[in-house]
């Protein structure tokens, strides 16, 4: 990627600090698919360029987070090279954090990677295999400020669509994350900095899926809850559409239901929407 013009840097607003604190309703995290493989088009963004223009108007939107991520994590995806995933996050996460005050996460299951976007300016590591496909992950992970482990089923987003199968879901997906907070700890991370993704459409069917919603408020036992449920397949086969372009409707009804149920962050395509969907929330709250 070419380098970008950056402004002046901007002093940090601590919004970060807000992630680790319990609020009324939850932080969204904007998504930047910094690649052309995302399953969702309106998310991609090609270029250096793209990724931060991208990024900056989910900021204006409204965002607390920005989650910036190089490799595709859709069901059946291929995944790509260290060398591809660093030319599509680094220069990009430079230039936001340095024309934005809004944390960003970096969204990568590798150490050099993590690595180099944090030195870059991410201060979040999202990692969809909970720190376990690079063993040098864990090292890395105990130095960003908060760190997302999220439990994926089936082994890899290339197979996990194949018939997953579990005997009580929320359960097994509980355990799971317990286990990766106590390896976190264990390598000398913070517990207070780890956050659980119970994994909702990675490695679950249709029923698996609804379950871990319906049960949402048991992960926050463990820890604040990210919730990445927005334009997922599993919607379209409750709501009568034909593809992600018209899932807007059921991500919302998710994003209310976890902001209800414990969620800490939303993690979503379309902030401006959720936004205004969680103030309607607040207001109905706050009505006598």
């Amino acid at each position: 990627m070419s380098s970008l013009p950056l402004a002046q840097p901007k002093p940090s607003s601590g919004l970060l600090d807000r992630v680790l604190t319990p609020g009324p309703l939850p932080l969204i995290m904007g998504v930047v698919n910094a690649t052309s493989d995302s399953f969702y088009a309106a998310s991609r963004a090609r270029t250096e360029r793209a990724v931060l223009d991208r990024a900056l108007q989910l900021a204006e939107q409204g965002a607390d987070i920005i989650d910036i991520g190089g490799q595709s994590t859709r069901p059946g995806s291929d995944p790509v090279s260290e060398s591809e995933e660093l030319d599509r996050t680094v220069a990009a996460i430079e230039a936001f954090v340095r024309n934005s005050k809004i944390p960003v996460s970096i969204d990568t299951d590798k150490a050099a990677v993590a690595r180099a976007c944090r030195k870059a300016g991410a201060r979040m590591l999202n990692d969809v295999s909970a720190l376990r496909n690079d063993p040098l992950m864990l090292k890395e992970a105990v130095e960003f400020e908060a760190v997302v482990l999220m439990h994926l089923g089936g082994g890899s987003p290339k197979t996990m669509q194949k018939k997953p199968v579990y005997a009580d879901v929320v359960k097994e997906v509980k355990n799971f994350l317990s286990e990766r907070i106590e390896t976190f700890v264990k390598a000398g991370g913070d517990r207070s900095r780890a956050l659980v993704d119970p994994g909702i459409g990675f490695g679950k069917d249709l029923d698996h899926n609804l379950s871990l919603l319906k049960h949402l408020s048991e992960f926050s036992k463990l820890a604040p809850v990210v919730l990445g449920a927005s334009r997922k397949s599993f919607l379209g086969r409750v709501t009568p559409d034909a593809g992600p372009d018209e899932r807007l409707a059921g991500s919302l009804a998710s994003a209310l239901w976890g902001a209800e149920h414990g969620a800490r962050i939303v993690r979503v395509h379309d902030v401006g929407d959720t936004q205004r969907a969680l103030q309607a929330l607040a207001a109905i709250r706050s009505a006598k």
